[in-house]
């Protein structure tokens, strides 16, 4: 069953993979004649359309009504203190230091719908992904160990939905983190859902390269909050003022967090809330949660609340709060394990876990290509369960052999449990968009934690510096 449906997968994967170029490589050759270069080549909506040669103008997708795109980030970071085994401590997608990463390779293909209450509309997106963030956008929900029995043995069965598909060394692999069905019911203002798989809605930073401020990632959203949800989510917007966001998630054995399509499909949690806009849009304040229970072998409360208030001082002046609140009951941490690194030792016990954070950021957009910002963040992992670095070690960890991690293989696999701890970080960054295409971000940070996780397990504090190219196609 599981050969069959591995093969399936891979099927679907290869032929979505076929169309996809097959559709581009049209686009491209057929329509080349017809397709004009753009006028300003900075305001092209992608390096293809600089060119002129934007897949989308073809005949061949207006006729199917399909759009189609993509990005590609190349990121490097120096860290300012040593660092033996090149990992930048607690940071996750930009978390080798020296070295050239290709963090994200992302094509998309879909047909997008019009929302509104006239007619029914049905549509669809799909995101492929290679790169060294794809084992952190993979469907890992389901964990290699039980959180309320990390020791247990057998470990869990993952599923092969796409974690650890066609891994090409340490630390590049594939994923697939949206895979969804979309549709307008035409009720009211029309209703937008989706089905499948997708990325979260909670928080205020994204997966997406092109969507972020900032080339590392805050401690809320890193460890914080889930990645993609699989199930079913409905967004209705009431007036301009309201919008209402309803689903249900599954596929997960962390409370409906990065679910798969083929593991603990019983347990389903409620993901939900609502998002308030000024009348002059220039303040909005939403509201999202995710309850439910852990797994379907441990009926014990997971969940998170998330508020992300925004306002706009000025046309230029942009300001940001969060603040995220987390809990895990029944469930192992780092305080009842004990951990190395903090110098403890555990009582073996279980308890009820939980972690909360604040982040505050300002932006000034300098010029209409220039944006720099400021972050500052506080973020609590009060029982010592959500972070443990490097979090590449524990997130590609494979059921057989038990523990393995193929990032992190033997002699070199650092992996520090980490216990309660306070982490701090100020992060500076710089934007320059030369064109609408084309993104170059550098950002200072500095990151000070109440135990010893930085510098393989011996520093309290590191300095790093970041910087990335974002072409979008």
């Amino acid at each position: 069953m599981k050969n069959n449906l591995r093969h399936t997968i891979a099927k679907l994967l290869a032929t979505s993979t076929v169309l996809s170029v097959s559709l581009i490589s049209n686009a491209v050759y057929a329509d080349a004649a017809k397709a004009e270069p753009a006028k300003d080549w900075t305001t092209a909506s992608g390096l293809l359309d600089a060119v002129g040669m934007n897949p989308n103008e073809s005949s061949l997708m207006k006729s199917l009504g399909l759009t189609t795109g993509g990005w590609l980030q190349m990121s490097a970071s120096g860290n300012l203190n040593s660092s033996p085994d090149k990992f930048n401590g607690t940071v996750t997608f930009q978390d080798r230091t020296g070295e050239f990463q290709v963090n994200q390779a992302n094509l998309w293909l879909q047909k997008p719908i019009t929302v509104g209450g006239d007619k029914f509309d049905w549509g669809f997106r799909a995101d492929v992904m290679y790169g060294t963030d794809s084992v952190f956008t993979q469907a890992y929900g389901v964990p290699t160990f039980d959180p309320s029995s990390p020791t247990a043995t057998p470990r869990r069965d993952r599923g092969n939905w796409d974690l650890h598909l066609a891994n090409t060394g340490r630390f590049y692999g594939v994923a697939l983190p949206q895979a969804y069905a979309e549709f307008n019911l035409p009720f009211g203002n029309g209703i937008d859902v989706k089905v499948g798989h997708f990325y979260t809605p909670i928080g205020y930073e994204v997966v997406t390269a092109p969507d972020n401020v900032f080339v590392t990632h805050a401690y809320t959203m890193q460890y914080g909050e889930p990645f993609t949800h699989t199930g079913i989510l409905g967004n209705y917007t009431v007036n301009p003022n309201w919008n209402v966001t309803l689903g249900a998630v599954t596929g997960s054995g962390t409370g409906g967090w990065d679910g798969t399509f083929n593991k603990q499909m019983g347990n389903w949690s409620f993901l939900g809330g609502g998002k308030w806009t000024s009348t002059d849009a220039a303040s909005t304040l939403t509201i999202l949660s995710t309850l439910g229970s852990q797994s379907e072998q441990n009926g014990a409360f997971w969940g998170l609340y998330s508020i992300v208030g925004t306002h706009n001082f000025t046309d230029k002046l942009h300001y940001v709060f969060q603040h995220d609140h987390g809990f895990a009951n029944n469930v192992m941490t780092g305080n009842t394990l004990g951990s190395a690194v903090a110098g403890t030792i555990g009582t073996g016990n279980n308890e009820n876990a939980s972690w909360y954070g604040i982040n505050q950021y300002l932006m000034y957009d300098a010029t209409d290509k220039v944006t720099v910002g400021m972050r500052a963040e506080w973020f609590r992992d009060a029982n010592g369960f959500r972070v443990a670095g490097p979090a590449r070690c524990g997130a590609s960890i494979n059921v057989s052999p038990a523990g393995s991690s193929y990032a992190c293989p033997p002699p070199n696999s650092p992996t520090y449990p980490f216990a309660a701890s306070n982490y701090y970080a100020v992060t500076a960054g710089v934007n320059y968009k030369p064109a609408k295409w084309l993104l170059l971000r550098s950002n200072l940070r500095y990151d000070n934690a109440d135990i010893r996780a930085f510098d393989a397990g011996t520093r309290h504090d590191q300095v790093l510096f970041t910087g990335d190219v974002v072409v979008t196609f």
